[in-house]
């Protein structure tokens, strides 16, 4: 018998959380009401020869490891809101926040990826504190994926050297490794493994998006609930991916050798500095014939994707802030950003996005942007979920945090949805809130709450949320009333579907 063997044979520590066993040997957290389990490995380091590989078994332990510091965030710039501290390649570990007392029955868990447009991110960012989801008796695990070009590099080099033909998505391996790792694991934490709701935002939602569609990743989650997904936008072949690797050089083991700072420089020679709309990119998810087989268009369409229970929604303005560097500034400016990414569609494109002067162009790019970038990926994802399932609800997000006169923007949901309005980030204030944020925030927490235990977010006080029907697509609507709405953006969406469509026939 192995050690590993004879770890797993042993009772579980679970009286107090005082001390939990794992798969890899003892951890001891902090906290006494909530017990939080900080810097958890899942994998091993994804360094050296590790660089650019699927995510491999992390090494067991001995003695009990002390689990009360987040882990590094994985290779990116620092960004506000951290509380890593520091930035390291050794970065694959979770965190786990938990009643400190057990239930009656094992409890269900959630399970956060960040987003971060997929070059950046942190599983300590104290928006997405667990500590409120755990009062209200979730497990809450926020865990870390490689990003940018250490987690979606393609390149003929590693082309060659995979078993499977395959390179890039290893901040998709990354994410079903911790998936993984929650199913063998959480019933320590007083988790159910068969209650297991994924959720994220932006990039990390889009990631959701894809598991649905990866066999690699069936059985590992059983309810998800996506915000902003960045879904159903065209994605890049193998082939189109490594060429655009060749940029770093042709060889991979120089490559390997190369500081991780060095490598980070190199972001810019694979991000655009205007992001074509209605074509793929490649430092993210690329259909590289192993994790992701198709476009996820294609198989939700087809129904070859995971049905479950799902919540899936977006913000009332999630262009303006992602587009604000861009530097559209005219009404031909907007035409020509129109023709370009809908290259047999651009007076339509022009139609539905009109601006008669300057100082309308900048909404019409920031609509535009969010409409192909996001809302069309979340009545997309409703749609051909709802044909599989009835338990399908979509929201839209409208409130607007006290004394602000735009918005929301993309990610502004994430605080309520946390219920962390009255964290900062580092070196910043509070933003300022009110009674009717607190209100949204419970009411949103609660149902996501309601949701992961149930598979049904209604109840308590939130409104009826009508279950979301292609016919009528209704929605709940999240602002200072909370209510029903329907038919967000229709206009739009059924161009962007005509649009991908006629693209698809030729």
């Amino acid at each position: 018998m192995n050690d590993l063997s004879a770890r797993k044979e042993q009772p579980d520590l679970r009286p107090d959380l005082g001390i939990v066993r794992t798969e890899g040997g003892l951890l001891s957290g902090v906290g006494e009401g909530i017990r939080v389990f900080k810097g958890i490995p899942f994998a091993a380091p994804p360094v050296g020869e590790r660089r650019w590989r699927p995510p491999e078994p992390a090494e067991p332990w001995d003695g009990i490891r002390d689990a009360t510091a987040f882990g590094a965030d994985c290779p990116q710039e620092m960004r506000p809101g951290s509380r890593a501290g520091r930035i390291d390649e050794d970065c694959l570990t979770l965190n786990i926040w938990t009643p400190a007392r057990a239930a009656d029955e094992a409890l269900p868990v959630m399970v956060w990826f960040y987003g971060g447009s997929f070059l950046f991110g942190s599983a300590s960012d104290i928006r997405f504190d667990g500590e409120a989801f755990a009062r209200k008796g979730v497990v809450l695990v926020t865990a870390a994926y490689r990003v940018g070009l250490f987690g979606f590099l393609a390149h003929p080099g590693l082309t060659r050297e995979s078993p499977h033909g395959a390179s890039g998505n290893y901040g998709l391996l990354d994410q079903i490794a911790a998936l993984g790792w929650v199913q063998r694991n959480i019933a320590t934490f007083g988790g159910d493994p068969k209650r297991v709701t994924a959720f994220g935002v932006s990039a990390g939602s889009a990631s959701i998006a894809m598991l649905l569609t990866a066999p690699l990743a069936a059985g590992l989650f059983q309810r998800a609930i996506l915000e902003s997904p960045g879904a159903f936008r065209p994605l890049a072949s193998l082939a189109e991916a490594e060429r655009a690797g060749t940029t770093l050089g042709p060889d991979i083991a120089a490559l390997r050798q190369m500081p991780a700072e060095e490598v980070l420089t190199k972001t810019n020679l694979l991000v655009p500095k205007v992001r074509g709309l209605t074509t793929p990119r490649v430092l993210r998810p690329i259909r590289d014939g192993w994790v992701i087989r198709e476009d996820e268009r294609d198989a939700f369409k087809a129904g070859r994707f995971h049905a479950m229970p799902t919540i899936v929604g977006g913000n009332a303005d999630e262009g303006a802030t992602l587009t604000a560097t861009w530097p559209m500034r005219t009404p031909a400016d907007l035409r020509e950003l129109a023709v370009a990414n809908f290259p047999q569609a651009g007076e339509e494109a022009v139609a539905l996005y009109p601006a008669a002067h300057n100082g309308e162009v900048r909404g019409r790019v920031a609509e535009m942007f969010a409409d192909t970038q996001f809302n069309y990926g979340v009545r997309q994802l409703a749609r051909s979920m709802s044909v599989r399932t009835p338990l399908t609800w979509r929201y839209l997000f409208l409130r607007r945090r006290a004394g602000r006169l735009d918005g929301p923007n993309h990610g502004e949901e994430v605080c309520y949805v946390f219920n962390t309005l009255g964290l900062a980030l580092a070196g910043q204030e509070v933003p300022p809130f009110d009674d009717v944020d607190i209100r949204v925030a419970e009411a949103m927490q609660a149902a996501w709450v309601r949701f992961a235990a149930t598979g049904d977010p209604n109840g308590g006080d939130l409104p009826h949320w009508p279950a979301f029907r292609a016919d009528g697509d209704p929605h709940l609507e999240f602002d200072d009333t909370i209510r029903t709405g329907a038919n967000w953006r229709r206009r739009q969406m059924d161009f962007l579907d005509g649009y991908y469509a006629r693209m698809k026939e030729g």
